[in-house]
C-alpha cells in the first residue's frame, strides 16, 4: 500500500516519484484530457449507483468494495484531467492529487481550504479503499459485512462530492 504519510512529510520523495511517473508515461499532459473530467465523474457516479443497487439486494459486499474504489478512483481521475493530465496508474494518480491538489496553510485556514483540496485524511482514505478493494478482488474469503461496506460508501461519497466542489471552485 502506498504510504501517503510519507509524501505529506517529505517534499523531495514526491517530487521524485511524480518525476518517476511523468518519466515512465504514467502521467502525461493531453490536450484532450479536460473533455474527460465530467466522463470520469459520470463513471464514478455509475459505479456508486451499482453499488447502492447491490447493497439494497444485500449480497455480494466483496463488489461493492470493489464498486466503490473504482467510483473514488474515477473521481481522482477526474481530478488528474481537470489539470490536462491522464494517468495510467493508481499509484500515479494519488501522487498527481498530493503534488496538485493539498495545500498547506496557516492554522485558521486549514478548514475552509480542506473543504477544497485533497487532505492527508482523503489520501490514506483511497489507499486504504485501494487495499480494501485488492482483498476483495483477490481473497478467496468473503470478509465484508455490510456495515463495512456502508461505512465505506459514506466516505466515498464525502470524497466523490469534494471532487465535484474542487471541478466546481
Amino acid at each position: 500500500m502506498l504510504n501517503v504519510e510519507e509524501y505529506f512529510k517529505n517534499k523531495e520523495k514526491l517530487e521524485n516519484a511524480y518525476d518517476f511517473h511523468i518519466y515512465k508515461k504514467n502521467l502525461e499532459k493531453e490536450r484532450h484530457a479536460k473533455s474527460l473530467v465530467h466522463a470520469h465523474l459520470d463513471k464514478a457516479k455509475h459505479n456508486l449507483a451499482f453499488v447502492n443497487q447491490n447493497i439494497k439486494n444485500g449480497n455480494f459486499q466483496d463488489w461493492s468494495i470493489v464498486g466503490l474504489y473504482y467510483a473514488v478512483y474515477h473521481a481522482a481521475l477526474a481530478l488528474v484531467s481537470r489539470k490536462g493530465f491522464i494517468s495510467r496508474s493508481h499509484n500515479a494518480t494519488m501522487i498527481f492529487l498530493i503534488k496538485n491538489y493539498t495545500n498547506e496553510f496557516i492554522k485558521e485556514e486549514l478548514r475552509l481550504i480542506d473543504e477544497l483540496s485533497i487532505t492527508k485524511k482523503d489520501a490514506t482514505f483511497y489507499t486504504s479503499l485501494k487495499s480494501e478493494r485488492q482483498k476483495a478482488s483477490y481473497s478467496t474469503d468473503i470478509m465484508f459485512s455490510e456495515s463495512k461496506v456502508l461505512e465505506l460508501q459514506k466516505k466515498s461519497i464525502d470524497f466523490i462530492n469534494k471532487v465535484e466542489d474542487i471541478i466546481e471552485s
